[in-house]
């Protein structure tokens, strides 16, 4: 499936994060995280390590992913010296490499305690250690023609994992049960998986806006908060709907819909390149504070969609960030008052220098029959 989706240029990014060293005043980066090696090499295992130099690559992982590690790279475009071995072999692989820097790059929040005072004493003796934070994660907020491919793709399966699913609301399943047929429904549609522990919150249960599913039945004219995503090629989307089997038991929950739609909306149609993220957060806020229900939204607007399900930018009231032409975010807000339940309305939305373009598009209507 993948195969038939835009391409990346993984190995275009190398050149612009080595234009980035100079600005972090370092010579080279030693990466540890996981995703940004998969943003810059394309390989997708669970050990590695890859040290950035200016005109080299070193990259190092033990026995596991000797054959995946050469396949993976040679597929992205990535010309790199590739060592496989345990912990020392990896460590003297790279130390040797590192033997001429003076100054050299460590991504700040993905290195412990401990481990930095490693490859100060032991991995790095010569070079001065330099702590970074945003470096990898700063190129990976623009995404290319071939990200916003998967994520879209993403999107398009959890939409049709919905649809095909959601009659089971009115059945009187658990939320237990539905989140199970809708998980499996996201991998029988091709998704390696889940983007993250999908979320199906009924009557009280919605006003907890990360409740895990119960036992609970779900029960007819109560709201049924939603919130799921699948991965394609380790990208991920996010998608929230509010459901009722039948009509609302209540005018607060059409009311408490009514609001968070509207906000939903003014939010969406605040994103554009150019747009502060925290602009966009108070377009979605106002509405809500004019119900009166300021402080019945407990969490932030959005964030960035990816290679992870929570990347920059953020979209909060104190996000200091701009969009951009490119960014995936997500609109999301909310409402949550315990004694009726909570409603979210979350799309994924891709940042472009008109406005956005929608990648979730299951329908909002509320009633399930």
């Amino acid at each position: 499936m993948t195969s038939q989706l835009a391409p990346m240029d993984v190995a275009g990014r190398l050149p612009k994060l080595r234009a980035r060293l100079d600005e972090a005043a370092c010579e080279a980066l030693l990466v540890t995280n996981l995703v940004n090696i998969r943003y810059l090499t394309g390989f997708t295992g669970s050990a590695a390590l890859l040290l950035v130099l200016p005109d080299e690559l070193v990259f190092t992982s033990d026995g596991r992913y000797k054959f995946q590690s050469a396949e993976q790279l040679a597929a992205a475009g990535i010309d790199a010296t590739i060592e496989i071995g345990g912990p020392a072999e990896q460590q003297k692989a790279i130390g040797a490499a590192a033997t001429a820097v003076t100054r050299l790059g460590l991504e700040a929040t993905n290195v412990s305690w401990s481990r930095q005072r490693a490859f100060d004493a032991d991995w790095f003796p010569s070079s001065e250690l330099v702590p970074t934070e945003g470096l990898v994660e700063t190129l990976r907020r623009v995404k290319d023609d071939g990200e916003v491919a998967r994520i879209s793709e993403a999107c398009r399966i959890a939409d049709d994992a919905l649809s095909a699913t959601k009659h089971l609301l009115a059945e009187g399943v658990t939320e237990v049960e539905f989140s199970l047929a809708l998980d499996f429904e996201i991998r029988r549609l091709g998704a390696s998986g889940n983007s993250f522990e999908t979320i199906v919150a009924a009557g009280p249960n919605g006003a907890k806006p990360h409740a895990r599913p119960s036992e609970r039945k779900i029960e007819p004219g109560e709201l049924v908060v939603l919130d799921f995503g699948s991965t394609v090629d380790g990208y991920c989307s996010d998608m929230t709907r509010t459901l009722c089997v039948g009509e609302p038991r209540s005018d607060t929950l059409k009311r408490m819909v009514e609001v968070v739609a509207a906000s939903q909306r003014a939010g969406v149609e605040a994103v554009r390149a150019g747009a502060e993220c925290a602009a966009v957060d108070k377009a979605c806020r106002d509405v809500i504070a004019e119900a009166g229900w300021a402080d019945a939204f407990l969490h932030s607007t959005g964030h960035g969609v990816g290679l992870d399900i929570h990347e920059a930018p953020g979209v909060g009231t104190t996000s200091t960030d701009t969009l951009a032409a490119g960014y995936v975010v997500t609109v999301e807000p909310g409402v949550y008052l315990p004694e009726h339940g909570g409603v979210r309305i979350e799309d994924t939305v891709v940042v472009t220098d008109a406005g956005c373009d929608l990648l979730t598009n299951s329908t909002k209507d509320l009633v399930i029959a």
